[in-house]
This record gives structure tokens, sequence and C-alpha cells, in this order.
């Protein structure tokens, strides 16, 4: 106290027992939960790489300090290799694309709320047209449930014990309402809605539901770390003897985005029963197996964290690697016992009798918004065809010219191909150079000759002018980029 250390008084006084840990360096002593070097002098290589500030603890209603950021390596060519990784990284940042590809922003008046533009639209639908196609080819039903519900609700759902700091709330009628943090209480008044009966499982509800959640300023981070965001949803209600069935189906469809689409390699982690968990050990043990041979019957590798389920059941999560090498968590299998319980839910059983059904919440992408910003990093915004906001881009050479761009905007238009004209009174190097900077996948540029021949003079990205094309060759060029639209893209 006599050195003025308010913020390692505060620490202290959290602690709980008696003692605390501190660590000395020549002079400097520090609290701290350690361990530390035993000398400054083994850190051989090291470098500061930034300087930020941060509210303590992360609460923007304390004090603003600064946080010094460094990295330290037993080796030289460790750390030139790390450092390498940080500029790659820094190239990526989906922040920095997203505003650049005119994809996304975050404005002051709404921190930690997306603000989709044009181009993040056409991306966002061209994955959700993928997505709902292969839902509906899996037997899945989509519903759309409120954003606002009643406080009672989330209290049987357990949301008001547990995750009440994280939720916002209004007054509605002098009664308090929540907005949902999760979709799957509403899904279960869906499933509430009517007798259900052993005939009708497994029952597929998919939604693609808005959700909010607070997060502290501090950590708000682009589209990684938001306040709102859509999550690709499913519930799927099932028998005890169809657990192991619907989830091998999920995996697959895991496998399906992740490999077939995107080509990502990923990781995968069963976790089981924690401490605090709810429920008969017993039924725990049987969905843990109906999990693990699940895994197993499509012969994939897991690893196993003990402990480390949700309070409700064991979970499934999927990791996925990204091209320079870092993970993230998208999709996960949960299995729930605890729910439907909770909302007394039931299906008439072959015996005439009222039996819970297991509850199995499932997303593939997870938060869509955090998805698209991995993509943006993932390929650099350097877009696959199919899912570019922009495929084709048209430059007319003089303004002569303009005429046909936009006669042959309007045809590749009516194929299903996003395309814009660009005849801006720029010169015609400048504006070649605006669409390799925006990435866009194809530039055709219109002179007097492609103009009397109906063609174009064709531009792929990465690749340079690829000469002449006829307009029946170009379509051909681009009948051949992949899309998952497309069987005989796989």
């Amino acid at each position: 106290e006599s050195l003025g250390e308010t913020y390692k008084l505060e620490l202290i006084e959290e602690i709980e027992g008696d003692s605390v840990s501190v660590y000395q360096q020549g002079e400097f002593v520090d609290l701290c939960r350690g361990p530390h070097l035993k000398s400054t002098g083994q850190l051989k290589y090291f470098k500061l790489t930034s300087v930020a500030g941060a509210y303590w603890r992360g609460d923007e209603r304390r004090r603003m300090l600064t946080r010094v950021y460094g990295t330290a390596f037993w080796r030289e060519e460790d750390l030139k290799e790390h450092l390498e990784f940080l500029e790659e990284a820094k190239r990526r940042d989906h922040r920095r694309l997203g505003r650049e590809l005119d994809i996304f922003s975050i404005q002051p008046e709404g921190p930690g709320f997306p603000f989709f533009h044009p181009n993040g639209m056409a991306i966002l639908n061209q994955l959700l047209a993928l997505w709902r196609r292969e839902h509906t080819r899996r037997g899945y039903k989509e519903i759309r449930t409120p954003i606002i519900l009643d406080r009672e609700l989330w209290v049987v759902s357990g949301h008001w014990d547990h995750y009440r700091d994280n939720m916002y709330f209004t007054e509605i009628d002098d009664r308090t309402y929540a907005i949902k943090p999760m979709n799957c209480p509403g899904g279960i008044l869906v499933y509430k809605s009517k007798v259900r009966s052993y005939r009708d499982l497994p029952l597929k509800f998919a939604e693609l539901g808005l959700v909010h959640r607070h997060e502290r300023s501090g950590v708000l981070h682009g589209l990684m770390r938001v306040r709102c965001f859509t999550q690709d949803d499913a519930h799927i209600y099932v028998t005890p003897d169809q657990i192991e069935q619907e989830v091998a189906e999920v995996i697959k469809l895991v496998d399906y985005f992740y490999t077939d689409v995107f080509g990502f390699k990923y990781f995968v982690e069963l976790s089981t029963r924690p401490e605090n968990a709810m429920g008969d050990p017993q039924v725990w043990e049987i969905a843990t197996d109906g999990l693990r041979r699940a895994l197993e019957q499509l012969g994939m590798d897991y690893t196993v964290r003990e402990g480390e389920g949700a309070f409700y059941g064991p979970k499934i999560d999927f990791h996925l690697r990204d091209c320079i090498g870092r993970t993230w968590q998208c999709g996960t299998i949960q299995l729930d016992f605890l729910m439907p319980r909770n909302f007394g839910i039931t299906y008439v059983g072959p015996d005439g009798r009222e039996h819970t059904p297991v509850m199995i919440h499932r997303t593939v992408l997870g938060s869509l918004e955090r998805f698209l910003g991995i993509l943006i990093e993932h390929y650099a915004g350097a877009f696959p065809f199919w899912l570019a906001p922009v495929q084709v881009v048209i430059v007319p050479v003089r303004e002569a010219h303009v005429k046909r761009a936009k006669e042959l905007q309007d045809e590749l238009t009516g194929l299903g191909y996003r395309v814009e004209v660009d005849s801006r009174e720029e010169t015609l190097g400048k504006r070649i150079r605006a669409a390799e900077l925006s990435k866009v996948p194809y530039a055709v540029v219109l002179g007097d000759r492609e103009v009397a021949s109906g063609g174009g003079s064709v531009r792929k990205r990465g690749e340079g002018d690829l000469g002449y094309m006829s307009l029946d060759g170009f379509l051909e060029l681009l009948r051949g980029e992949f899309s998952p639209f497309r069987e005989d893209s796989f």
C-alpha cells in the first residue's frame, strides 16, 4: 500500500486463502501466479511488438492503462519465423480488408454491432443459400423465433441464473423481457406447440437466429468478437437410440462444409462429464459412448478432454485451421438432457407413454459474422469465384464502349453472375489496377475490336492478361470455376 500499488492490492483482496505468490528478478518483485524465469538473461531473443491502451480488467468504466506486448524465443530463427507470421497475419487482418474491400464496418453509434455493406451481404447471401440447400437436403426444417422473449423463459432455461450478466433486457407493459443470447429456448417452444410422437423423431429444426450477448468494449474485435451475431443453429430432438446415427450425420455435414467446400483442415475434440454435471451419470455414459461411436464409425481421429463437457451434456468441438496455421473453434455438437426436462417437453412412445427426448444442439459455421471474418483472413480477401462479391468487372476503354459494357453486364447478370461496370473518368490502367486491388476474379476490357466482335479482352486475378476471348469462350471459362452449387465441381 505504501508503494501505491492499488491494482495489486485489489487483486490480493480477491484471492481466496491466506497466502499469495510473488516472484523476484533483481530489485523487481511482482505479484504473480508464476512461474517466472530465474533471470531475464535467459531471454536470448525477444522483441517488443506493440503498445496499446487497455481498460483495467477489461472494464470500460475503469482507468485506461498501457499494455506492452512482446515475445521471446530460445532461438533467433524461431523469433524471425514468428515475426514473419505476425506480419502475414497483419496483412490478412479482416478489419483492414473489410474496410478496403467495402465488406463491413463498425460504427461509433453501434460498437460491437457490425454493419454489412453490399459486398458483405453478397458473400453472406451465398453462404446462406448453400447452408439452406444443404440443410433442406438433409431433412432439416427451418424456423424463426423472436429476438425478445419473456424473462420467465430464461429462468426456466437456466440463463437467468447462469448467463444474466451477458444479456440485454427491456421492459414492455411493466414486464421484463430479454433479448435472446441463444436460440434454443425459443426452438423448444416451437417443439412444444403440438403433441409429438416417436414417429416424428428425429425432428430437426434449423434456425439462423440473431442473438445478442454483452461483451466488454475492451475485448471487442472486428467480426471475431461482437455483441450481436447470427448463429447457424439447429436443434435435433431424438430418442436415446438415435443419438449415434444423428451425430454421425451432423459430422458428415460439418466435413462437407469444412473439407469439400472450403478446403480447411480441422481437428476434433470430445469433451466428457464435468464435475458440475447435471443428470444421471449412467445416462451421461450412454451419451458419451454415442458420440464416441459416431466419431469412430466415420474413422475420425479425435482427442478426449476429460471433464470439459457442458454441465448439461457431453460435446464434440471442431477446430479448423486457416492457411497460416491458426485454429478457430466453429462447429460444435452438444447433447442436452437438462433443458428438455426443465421445459417438460415429451414425445409419445410406442408404449403410449410420454418420454423425454434428448436434444442435440449443433452449429456448423458457428457465428456467421465470425466465420466471414475467418474467410476474409484465410483468403486474404481474394475470395474464390463462387463467393466473390463481384465476380466480373467490365472496363470500357472509352465512353463509346459503355453501351456494350452495360449490355454485357445484363447478359452475365441474367446468367446469375455478379457483375459491375467501371466507366469512371479514370485512365484505363487505373481502372484495371482498381479491379486488381479489389481482388475481383475477372476483368473484361472492351475496346473497338471487342465491341465489334462481341467478345472481350480478359484478365484473371493472379494470372494477368488471358488475351481476347469470344463471349462463348469466356462463359466456358466461368463455368469451369468451382461452385458448390454444381455437383460436377466435386
